[in-house]
């Protein structure tokens, strides 16, 4: 059986479809957060074969095996690549409805011209094909970003990350930006065995003693300093709920003191010191102009036995039901009284909080730009259809969309480009349907407009990525 995928999929009506044609399809991509390997693309690396690059890492494809019964040997263990691929054809035709689906038959067509449907029959014929094509250098990483017409990449690195790879990939005028994020996980781990060792890495690289709050965070501007002058325009914060307790100075730097030496904190203890600095680090991007990325909601790491057998990043994450809108607004309160609130998007794994997020960023605009609080593209679990569309809709009801700045992967693998067309689908669909049942004016051109501002206008703007080429 052909693909499904044809010129009009997700497109419903005539204006849709004339949307999409002539304002999205062909505007390049800004993929402003991903978890792409940089060392891939400083190395130009050419994947071995098609599970390589398309399973290796995938955990919606890990979970939809999980769900269909298929032993873990052939989805993190060690079968072969090949057994893994057979494993993964079979699942497809199961996964009807789970935007997986979707996304495996667009990224076929996209990436290798493939119009089958996916299935154990013609699972091998597939994986040799699209093998012969890996093997040739249009393949290579950068190839594929290029194929994609991507012009910015922005992956999440570690603050002792020394770029060497972000340099190299500067250096040799790689027409895509490749460009890094600020992504403290380790500063803000204070619970961790491994803090202050963690610690002292820092130390080293800034030739900074930090013995107090006052010498982490002068180390913390040193890393900060050093990101910014290699491209760096965004840091990334994966918490489960905003942390915003009270707190003195003095109770901050007995806690730090108390942790370094090698007692451990309570709870309570550990989000006040990770309170305190969230505030400093939000301080420190408003001076640099930054975006400060919130990911708020996940539960992380749950299924401890599958954990234990293959390791961290099992794929066993799921969506929070904490309380998110009282702390995130005293944080965000407390730097924007202080004149420290850096432009902010805000986004969130449960769906029942796109109304909060939606609220919350209009709680706290800025005459210094548009748009400078964002309700953040649908994230993880809602980076789908239905998610695309509420998050769409509560972000118009509530906000401006045509403020939006717009679609990412958040992926960690280089055949992800097309969730952007298919978002970009699905926008159309929203504007042509409302255009349809006449809720928005025939304006095709102004809509036009907007559409093209959410799929890049709107981020090459507001980002100000170093030396962007105005298209």
């Amino acid at each position: 059986m052909t693909n499904f995928i044809e010129e009009d999929f997700l497109l419903e009506n005539s204006f849709a479809k004339e949307l999409y044609e002539r304002y999205a399809k062909d505007m390049p991509i800004i993929d402003y957060h991903c978890h792409l390997p940089v060392q891939d693309i400083a190395e130009d690396r050419q994947f071995k074969n098609l599970t390589e690059i398309w399973i290796a890492g995938d955990h919606y494809k890990w979970r939809a095996m999980r769900a269909l019964g298929i032993e873990e040997k052939y989805i993190t263990g060690n079968s072969s690549d090949e057994e893994k691929f057979q494993k993964w054809a079979e699942t497809i035709p199961y996964t009807m409805r789970n935007p997986l689906y979707h996304w495996t038959h667009l990224e076929l067509q996209r990436y290798f011209g493939i119009t089958d449907l996916l299935n154990e029959k013609n699972a091998k014929k597939i994986y040799n094909q699209c093998n012969s094509l890996l093997a040739t250098q249009a393949y290579s990483t950068r190839n594929l970003l290029k194929k994609m017409n991507v012009k910015v990449v922005c992956t999440t690195d570690d603050p002792a990350d020394d770029l060497k790879h972000h340099k190299k990939i500067a250096e040799d005028g790689f027409e895509v930006k490749v460009l890094p994020t600020f992504r403290p996980d380790g500063l803000l781990n204070i619970e961790s065995d491994d803090f202050a060792a963690y610690l002292k890495r820092i130390g080293n690289q800034t030739k900074i003693d930090i013995k107090d709050f006052d010498s982490l965070i002068k180390a913390v501007a040193s890393r900060i300093e050093y990101f910014h002058q290699h491209g760096c325009r965004l840091s990334d914060h994966g918490l489960e709920r905003m942390l915003a307790e009270d707190f003195s100075k003095d109770e901050i730097d007995n806690l730090l003191k108390k942790k370094l030496a090698g007692e451990n904190l309570t709870v309570k203890e550990s989000e006040k010191y990770q309170s305190a600095l969230l505030l400093k680090l939000g301080s420190l991007y408003a001076a640099k102009n930054w975006t400060m990325q919130l990911h708020l909601g996940p539960v992380r790491d749950t299924n401890s036995k599958l954990l234990n057998q293959i390791g961290k990043d099992a794929g066993v994450d799921s969506i929070g039901d904490l309380n998110q809108a009282k702390p995130l607004a005293k944080f965000l309160d407390t730097l924007n009284k202080n004149e420290d609130l850096p432009k902010t998007i805000l986004y969130n794994v449960n769906p029942s909080d796109n109304e909060v997020m939606a609220t919350m960023a209009g709680n706290f605009m800025s005459d210094s730009r548009k748009g400078k609080i964002q309700h953040g593209s649908a994230w993880w679990f809602l980076d789908q259809k239905d998610g695309m569309e509420k998050q769409l809709n509560s972000l118009s009801n509530m906000g401006l969309i045509s403020c939006f700045v717009g679609m990412l992967t958040d992926s960690r693998s280089f055949l992800s480009v097309p969730r952007h067309e298919y978002f970009r689908r699905v926008l159309c669909n929203l504007f042509g349907k409302d255009i349809e049942n006449k809720e928005l004016p025939e304006d095709i051109e102004w809509i036009g407009k907007i559409i093209k501002d959410i799929c890049y206008y709107n981020a090459e703007s507001y980002f100000e990525f170093p030396e962007m080429d105005k298209k």
